[in-house]
């Protein structure tokens, strides 16, 4: 018998899958966005069985996904606290954080005072300044930079200020201090990026290859969060995906990478088939970064039942003390104007065999309410923020 209601949690955030306008919409430009309803709109109907019978449509109406009559699943919409729409906001707020200074993206690049700073103290000139695929923007400005020096400095629909630079041409402990120093400036309320990200190259103009002395400078959670509890508790919190990114490696006690959204499902069956207590948290980013950001809902569809497909491997693997949760960060509706994300409700499944018989759960005010929830679960301290359901769950 365990100690705990569920020995393990499997926690699924299937990255910017919005479920409809937040009510705070309007003040994010956002009113209108529906991220799955669109999408089923465009596809003529979406295929989704599996996420039908836990009781995706139950929530809201989507085309083509049959509303249940007997979901498997406890389900509901969870409302966004935090200020905010981007990855490290869900994620910081889905275990137990409130973020009240919204991290900031740069869809028309940095501002000039700042890249003039970062010229200034670095030495170099600075080219590039747009939104850019990091390969792309070394086959267009790679041969300027060696001639130069100038450092190529882009972002992309994150909040991500990069710069690469040639090996040859700026030594990696130079580059190394330049990204720490832009680290420094972004910390400023009136920038508030993300991260920073070291990307050094190397090869001849036609042939620049980008080498593995990636650095990252993150944030850390500006407070403790669910997972440093557990860690701190000797309870495993296995991160999938860029999950031990977006908290900076806190409170992560193993982290498996992933290359895509199907090497996600294959590496969540894996941890399915590993004895542990703790919490297995997976993001699975393909549906915003393929598809949301570059408006492709017909690409976001298929996505979408790609996913659906690989979750009976799931079912089958969960004992009955295992918990499933399904969830999301944010919206990104692929027919919204721009290409940033939206504000919008996200969706909440909670599966376990032991269910007898699941319903709708009341809606929830924050994401935080999965934290506390884990938290409960586990017996460790509850965050500051959220309501934890695990009583609901019967």
């Amino acid at each position: 018998m365990s100690t705990y209601k569920y020995n393990r949690v499997f926690l699924i955030v299937m990255d910017s899958v919005g479920i409809g306008e937040a009510p705070d919409a309007k003040k994010f430009d956002d009113e209108g966005a529906h991220t799955l309803g669109h999408i089923a709109e465009q596809m003529n109907g979406l295929h989704m069985p599996n996420m039908a019978k836990l009781g995706l449509s139950n929530i809201d109406k989507i085309k083509g996904v049959e509303p249940s009559t007997q979901p498997l699943a406890y389900y509901t919409k969870m409302q966004e606290a935090s200020n905010g729409k981007d990855t490290m906001t869900g994620h910081w707020e889905i275990m137990g954080l409130n973020i009240e200074t919204p991290f900031r993206v740069f869809p028309k690049g940095f501002p000039d005072e700042l890249l003039n700073e970062i010229e200034e103290k670095s030495g170099r000139k600075i080219i590039g300044n747009k939104p850019a695929s990091g390969t792309e923007i070394l086959d267009e400005l790679g041969e300027e930079h060696m001639k130069t020096g100038a450092l190529i400095v882009y972002t992309s629909a994150d909040s991500v200020l990069q710069i690469a630079a040639h090996e040859e041409i700026v030594p990696l402990d130079e580059l190394y201090r330049i990204c720490e120093l832009a680290r420094e400036l972004t910390l400023d309320e009136k920038y508030m990026v993300g991260r920073i990200i070291a990307r050094p190259f190397v090869g001849e103009p036609g042939n620049f290859k980008r080498t593995a002395n990636r650095h990252d400078y993150a944030l850390k959670p500006f407070d403790r969060t669910v997972m440093n509890e557990l860690k701190d508790n000797q309870i495993e919190s296995i991160a999938i995906g860029k999950i031990s990114d977006i908290y900076d490696g806190e409170g992560v006690t193993k982290s498996l990478r992933t290359v895509s959204n199907m090497d996600g499902m294959d590496k969540l069956v894996d941890t399915l088939k590993m004895d542990f207590t703790g919490l297995s948290f997976l993001n699975l980013v393909d549906f915003d970064a393929l598809y949301g950001h570059r408006r492709d809902p017909i690409g976001y569809g298929k996505a979408l039942e790609e996913y659906d497909a690989r979750l009976p491997e799931v079912f089958e693997l969960l004992k009955e003390d295992d918990l499933l949760i399904i969830t999301a960060d944010h919206g990104n509706d692929p027919i919204h104007h721009g290409t940033d994300h939206t504000r919008e409700y996200v969706p909440l499944l909670v599966y376990s065999k032991a269910l007898k018989e699941p319903k709708e759960l009341p809606l929830r005010k924050t994401f935080a309410d999965i934290g506390a929830t884990v938290a409960e679960n586990f017996a460790v301290k509850l965050p500051k923020h959220g309501t934890s359901f695990l009583n609901d769950l019967k």
